[in-house]
């Protein structure tokens, strides 16, 4: 698969859709020599972009580069892209990519940098889009890892990884967004980066509860320990390689997510903590809380692949039904016994002597 050239010389890109993910990786982009076009629901934000150069509700204090333009046309963000890059939340990533499909070349290369499930399906990103543009899953990409979109726009270093099954997709995908401060790894094992992407948010919350409780590092420690094993385990069963978990998508996303006041999913915990209702929380937040949702995607994964996910569980008894911060972190402390070597062996595939 090579890249043509067009009228200008520049390679175009899509980006589908401009929240703060988006237009980051729009920039990155945009600084590798694409001609980037980022597609938004709103007129204003159009504006703003195309006007003023900036996204202020979502990168704010943020110029962006004045060669990146934005519309409310998909036909129009899509005409000549090679590279299409979806960004929209796992809860629109359907009804965007049923868009994007009629106007989609047939060889452009196909992307995603969704951390969530289907909440309706519990699929994963790569299946919702193959099903959408009626493309085969081993022809997508999916780009995951330890990032947040405020230090990428600021061009601080950030190493990522690209997963596909299809090697020369990946490579095509690496070509495109690798770069001075953005440094990109490829991996085959899509449903281990995708699910690493994912639950990594749950334990996010659940770590800004701790902080919000006023819990020390012992605390935040165990959390993000036991919090992986719950990773590797679901992912694991779904089909995933363990050591996966102990790369970019899975230690590396899970340390950065957990310890940021940048990550939405702990403020949101952090919030929850201080005993502001969940709705009242997503409200105030203003952008969507993938850990959220994925809480109840985990529980019923959990229960489909029969994978213990204790965190998980006690987040969701939080989230959906009402059960105070502490008296979770009671239950988890009050479990039962066991050996860690037995039960470290288990959580990542291992089989003891």
């Amino acid at each position: 698969m090579t890249f043509a050239n067009i009228e200008n010389g520049k390679r175009k890109a899509a980006v589908l859709v401009a929240g703060s993910w988006g237009t980051a990786l729009a920039m990155v982009l945009s600084e590798n020599g694409f001609e980037v076009t980022l597609w938004t629901r709103t007129e204003a934000q159009a504006a703003e972009v195309n006007g003023k150069h900036r996204n202020d509700k979502y990168l704010p204090d943020c110029p962006l580069p004045e060669s990146m333009t934005a519309t409310t046309s998909m036909e129009q963000a899509l005409a000549g892209a090679e590279v299409v890059l979806f960004t929209a939340p796992s809860s629109a990533m359907r009804d965007v990519a049923r868009q994007a499909a009629p106007f989609l070349s047939p060889n452009a290369l196909v992307i995603h940098a969704t951390k969530g499930f289907e909440a309706e399906t519990l699929k994963r990103m790569i299946t919702v889009l193959s099903e959408e543009l009626g493309r085969p899953e081993d022809s997508l990409c999916v780009l995951s890892g330890p990032s947040h979109a405020e230090e990428v726009a600021k061009q601080q270093p950030t190493t990522v990884v690209v997963a596909s099954a299809d090697q020369n997709r990946a490579e095509q995908a690496q070509d495109s967004f690798i770069n001075s401060y953005f440094r990109v790894y490829t991996n085959p094992d899509v449903v281990g980066v995708e699910v690493g992407g994912a639950i990594k948010n749950i334990i996010a919350i659940g770590a800004g509860m701790t902080d919000g409780l006023g819990f020390g590092d012992n605390a935040k420690a165990a959390l993000l320990t036991r919090g992986l094993a719950e990773i590797s385990r679901l992912g694991t069963a779904m089909g995933a390689n363990p050591l996966t978990f102990a790369g970019l998508a899975g230690v590396g996303d899970l340390v950065v997510t957990c310890n940021s006041k940048h990550s939405r999913n702990w403020r949101a915990g952090h919030k929850l903590a201080q005993g502001i209702p969940l709705a009242e929380v997503l409200e105030q937040m203003g952008m969507v809380v993938e850990g959220v949702k994925t809480t109840k995607a985990a529980r019923y994964l959990s229960q489909k692949y029969d994978v213990e996910m204790p965190i998980a569980d006690q987040l969701y008894s939080v989230l959906f039904e009402g059960v105070e911060p502490t008296t979770a972190v009671n239950r988890l402390m009050g479990r039962g016994r066991t050996h860690e070597s037995e039960q470290v062996a288990r959580d990542w595939g291992l089989h003891q002597s």
